[in-house]
């Protein structure tokens, strides 16, 4: 496995290093996080809806945590009580700030940390969606600072949620330079462009985001963006949000709009002046709409009001709605399938970037070896290669018929890197049927990978897709 294999090279490197502080610590800390949970950033220009996004994953109210008007780096991790934890930078011990929970959200005294230099915040949250995952929630990008001001910080991270309004110009040049130096062997599959304010594609229709998942699909094949990503999703993350932490107070505030005429309150959520304008003949306070409209936003609005005359008429049921029509279960469903399933293969990819740049930096006799093995390593590890392949099979680049597809990416693990789920097979069944299908798959794809009808790309990614098979049969225990 390619986790085992990059921790002993990472062993051995950390004697190679051992007068060396600096790398060490390094060192040490790269092979603690194999036994921790995945670290997922969440990046981003302002106004791209990080923070929402990071509740509606989180579950509960817990970002954004600021220093007066600056942002910090803020790790939310499971936790039994909430409790934050302030790192000052150089390592010193960190300081223990006064956390609480009020309903559903956060609250934590930072008053203590004015004038202090701090590296990180660290919270723990009672959550089941953080038990399996950290969600680093980082400062929105300057671009007068420049994204490196931040790429140090994501050093941190096993994979990356990069938030844009559109994936085009400025904004992926942005994402390039986070990703650092190319790496031919470790091309940017641990990062996926989220399209957060996915309504607004849609001019904030009710079935928006029916055309945010198109704008999605036509971003996904073009060539600028598969070179810096894994996948492209579209998400309403205001929508999400709302529809995780929706209220008893809320849904009655909702209930009451979704009472008024129709063609009165559709003119009323054409603009949010016209919604919260204190002459507006609404039941409700210009108080109470404005906070409706920061929460909701004017298509969350639309889409609530319509859910409750169609018949959610409970705080479930409408919050049930609201997220599934975000779209972040299909961001969820990405998450799991292409990180946290791959999760002991993005932190060793991390580990041997990171060990590639300390052999560059601190150069000594003897690292030569290391950099071969290195070299041997990266060159010969089939979970990139797999992961490679399954980013070209789903940008459509792999030049596969198209009735191989489908097969290629569910062998490859695109549906799932167990065995069952790379097999196809949706409950248990004897070992002998198990290598059976193995077997069937092997041989299909043997023929595949010598295909003289295929292109040499198609070919080579037919290659991948028969070691994936070769790996099942050998009982690989990275295919289990």
């Amino acid at each position: 496995m390619i986790a085992e294999a990059a921790g002993g090279l990472l062993q051995r490197a950390l004697a190679f290093y051992q007068d060396s502080p600096r790398a060490t610590s390094w060192l040490e800390r790269h092979l603690a996080r194999f036994a921790e949970p995945l670290r997922l950033a969440v990046v981003g220009p302002a106004e791209t809806g990080k923070s929402t996004l990071l509740n509606a994953l989180a579950g509960d109210e817990v970002a954004p945590l600021k220093l007066g008007d600056r942002q910090v780096i803020t790790w939310y991790q499971g936790g039994s009580a909430p409790r934050a934890l302030a790192y000052p930078p150089g390592g010193a011990a960190p300081w223990e700030m006064g956390a609480e929970r009020a309903e559903r959200r956060l609250r934590v005294d930072l008053a203590p940390l004015a004038g202090q230099q701090v590296d990180r915040l660290v919270v723990d949250w009672p959550s089941r969606q953080l038990r399996d995952v950290v969600l680093m929630d980082t400062p929105a990008l300057d671009p007068e600072a420049g994204p490196q001001a931040l790429a140090g910080g994501l050093t941190d991270a096993d994979a990356v949620l990069y938030l844009v309004r559109r994936p085009h110009g400025p904004e992926l040049d942005a994402l390039r330079t986070l990703h650092g130096p190319p790496s031919p062997w470790a091309p940017p599959v641990h990062a996926m462009v989220v399209l957060s304010r996915a309504d607004e594609l849609g001019a904030g229709r009710v079935d928006a985001l029916i055309s945010a998942r198109q704008v999605a699909r036509r971003y996904r094949r073009t060539d600028e963006v598969q070179d810096l990503c894994q996948d492209v999703v579209a998400v309403a993350g205001l929508v999400a949000s709302a529809g995780r932490t929706l209220s008893e107070p809320e849904f009655a505030a909702l209930t009451a709009l979704a009472q008024v005429a129709r063609p009165e309150l559709e003119a009323r959520l054409l603009s949010a002046d016209r919604f919260i304008r204190a002459d507006a003949p609404l039941p409700l306070k210009p108080g109470a709409r404005e906070w409706l409209l920061g929460r909701f936003g004017l298509f969350g609005l639309r889409l609530a009001t319509a859910l409750i005359r169609r018949g959610a008429n409970t705080v479930p049921a409408l919050a049930g709605q609201l997220v599934q029509r975000s779209g972040l279960g299909e961001l969820r469903d990405a998450i799991a399938q292409q990180f946290s399933a791959r999760e002991d293969v993005l932190k060793a990819r991390a580990a041997l970037l990171g060990l590639e740049v300390l052999l560059r930096r601190e150069p000594r006799p003897g690292g030569e070896q290391l950099a071969l093995e290195l070299d041997r390593l990266v060159s010969g590890a089939h979970e990139f290669a797999e992961l490679r392949v399954l980013a070209a099979l789903r940008g459509g680049r792999s030049e596969l018929p198209e009735e191989l597809v489908e097969d290629a990416v569910r062998l490859t693990g695109g549906l799932g890197a167990g065995l069952l789920e790379r097999l196809g097979i949706e409950e248990e069944v004897a070992p002998a049927e198990l290598q059976e299908a193995i077997q069937d798959a092997l041989w299909h794809w043997r023929e595949q990978a010598v295909n003289p009808a295929l292109s040499g790309t198609a070919r080579r990614a037919a290659e991948v897709v028969l070691r994936s098979c070769e790996a099942m049969l050998s009982g690989n225990p990275a295919y289990a």
